[in-house]
């Protein structure tokens, strides 16, 4: 890989760090975020995301939206864990697509695809790729001693 194809990934992986980042610290920091109206109003698969929202399950979806959107970011910027963080991301962002799909449409203005495909796509690349390892802590990391005795957590982490 070339440094500006390194450099071009590094990037990426930090943008889209930080719109995770961003998503996740700022559902932390408002005491009256809640994912329910967004669960109670999906289009599709209405009964599994009414699911999520019920009064006892509501405070694990949004812990797991604040929380998981916050790693997620974290990892991508820090560049370990990405790999395992992109996948897990791939499945929130489908969570997050498919309340709002209209087969085919996507209001107000996108047919099929729109930006948690987007999203879900740059994570899938991003983990596919091992982009941690390019300007990122997943190089120091696999060198760990846990890292290199555990091959698994390696490829995992790594």
């Amino acid at each position: 890989m070339t440094s500006n194809q390194k450099l071009s990934l590094f990037l990426l992986r930090i943008a889209a760090g930080w719109l995770m980042f961003y998503a996740g610290i700022t559902k932390i920091l408002d005491p009256n975020w809640s994912a329910a109206g967004y669960l109670n109003n999906a289009k599709t698969f209405s009964d599994l995301f009414r699911w999520f929202a019920q009064p006892e399950i509501l405070p694990f979806t949004n812990f797991i939206n604040e929380w998981g959107l916050t790693l997620l970011g974290i990892s991508l910027i820090l560049g370990i864990g990405v790999r395992l963080s992109s996948y897990l991301g791939v499945v929130l962002m489908m969570l997050y697509y498919f309340p709002v799909l209209e087969f085919p449409k996507i209001p107000p203005h996108s047919y099929i695809v729109d930006d948690h495909i987007i999203d879900a796509l740059v994570l899938l690349f991003l983990g596919a790729i091992r982009a941690g390892r390019y300007y990122g802590l997943e190089e120091w990391c696999s060198n760990l001693p846990i890292c290199r005795n555990y091959p698994k957590l390696r490829n995992w982490l790594g």
